[in-house]
């Protein structure tokens, strides 16, 4: 559709003479591209890549195309490179919540070449994945500021009051009452939402809970490490850093082993790992794109596979040729993690089997992986999401969030509070 829009306005309407799109680094490497050859009226656009070292960077800018397409890591190089000199009358930002912090390099990049920018469109399947306050800074990039304010301060103190705090920091905000309705109402002239479900012939999408049941060797020794890990800390004094770690740990002890304090990996189970080997055999030899959330979950599913699976063709992804090649039907186990390929990676064609081995508190992350086989272009009538969820432990809490759509940093501290009371309350 984006495609469709810079080929009217460039050589219909006259509108725009070169285009930029910035995307997550391995859509830029294939996504784009491919899109253009698939369609009749696309296939005059010639695109660019503007990917690699400085020098294949510079190469490809300096190359005649119609759509240049450039990783959202090197935003602040492009900036850097053209300065006062920005030759791009049209901006496409694929993914746009890479953007929603106005604190970071690649957004005030843009924003200092905001002004030489005719048209800019942002796309993202999910522009406010932690709710309103993400949205300040994407809809800044379309209009300036004229909706939403000039500043991140003054959107705050106009929807938002202070929610979670200490003496000097204010964690997390909560939206005033209306603020949703008035927030939505003000950018409902530059922004549509569109359900895929209702313009496009998707499969239907099945979540299936695999229930994992640690042996009671292994739920002994997760709740001594429970109880050892919450009541070290005061809950009153959790901070965001301190709730990333202890859930992290959590997490890793439920998928199967847990890194050390000098990083050494510690195995402390294999009751997940089993339950993944299960459902592969279940599965009769159906693909499975699995994600996986450490990088030892990764190395131990690859040593297992290798143990007792040699029959089956596995690939760890890393680019552009795992993809291909995985939609062409030669890979039997793709092992991805989510935040490597979660976004805008055509992957509908090589299977209908999503495996979540290592769950993830990220709702954005989670949908996007789930819409890498769940998308237009699917051979498949249905799509199965698999989700391992080991019992009683942290998994149950990811899963709780995700199925409430909750704001991630919300959904972690409320979980943490409830455990630490559960493991007192064992004590």
């Amino acid at each position: 559709m984006t495609l469709t829009a810079v080929n009217i306005l460039k050589y219909f309407r006259w509108r725009v003479s070169k285009v930029l799109v910035v995307a997550p680094k391995t859509v830029a490497e294939a996504t784009w591209s491919k899109e253009a050859a698939k369609w009749d009226h696309l296939q005059h656009l010639r695109i660019s890549a503007v990917l690699g070292s400085t020098s294949k960077r510079i190469k490809a800018l300096n190359t005649p195309a119609d759509v240049y397409v450039i990783n959202r890591e090197n935003v602040e190089w492009l900036v850097d490179y053209y300065k006062q000199a920005w030759p791009f009358d049209m901006v496409v930002l694929d993914e746009s919540t890479s953007f929603k912090n106005s604190q970071s390099k690649r957004f005030k990049a843009l924003k200092r070449v905001r002004r030489f920018v005719k048209k800019m469109v942002l796309l993202t399947g999910t522009p406010s994945s932690k709710g309103l306050i993400d949205l300040w800074a994407q809809v800044y990039l379309l209009d300036q500021g004229e909706r939403l304010g000039p500043t991140l301060s003054a959107y705050r103190e106009r929807y938002f009051d202070p929610d979670q705090r200490s003496r000097t920091q204010i964690f997390s905000y909560k939206a005033k009452d209306g603020a949703e309705s008035a927030v939505l109402e003000a950018i409902s002239d530059i922004c549509i939402s569109m359900k895929a479900e209702d313009y496009l012939q998707l499969p239907q999408i099945i979540q299936h809970e695999v229930p994992v049941l640690l042996d009671p060797k292994a739920t002994r020794d997760y709740e001594q490490f429970e109880r050892d890990l919450l009541l070290e800390v005061d809950e009153d004094v959790i901070t965001a850093g301190t709730a990333g770690v202890l859930v992290g740990k959590l997490l890793q002890y439920c998928n199967g082993a847990v890194y050390g304090t000098e990083g050494q990996v510690v195995h402390v189970h294999d009751c997940k790992l089993d339950a993944y080997m299960e459902l592969l055999e279940r599965l009769n030899g159906e693909p499975a794109l699995t994600f996986y959330g450490y990088q030892h979950d990764r190395d131990r599913i690859l040593e297992r596979l290798q143990k007792q699976r040699k029959d089956l063709k596995v690939r760890v992804y890393k680019g552009a040729g795992d993809a291909d090649a995985w939609n062409n039907g030669d890979v039997d186990v793709l092992l991805v993690h989510p935040a490597s390929c979660a976004y805008g990676l055509n992957l509908q064609a090589g299977g209908r089997n999503v495996i979540w081995y290592g769950l993830n508190w990220s709702f954005e992350l989670n949908d996007q992986g789930n819409c890498r086989l769940w998308r237009q272009g699917s051979p498949y009538d249905k799509v199965y999401i698999h989700y391992l969820i080991v019992q009683g432990c942290e998994d149950e809490d990811v899963m709780a969030a995700i199925r409430d759509r909750a704001d991630t940093h919300e959904a972690v501290m409320r979980a943490l509070k409830a455990r630490i009371e559960k493991t007192r309350g064992r004590g």
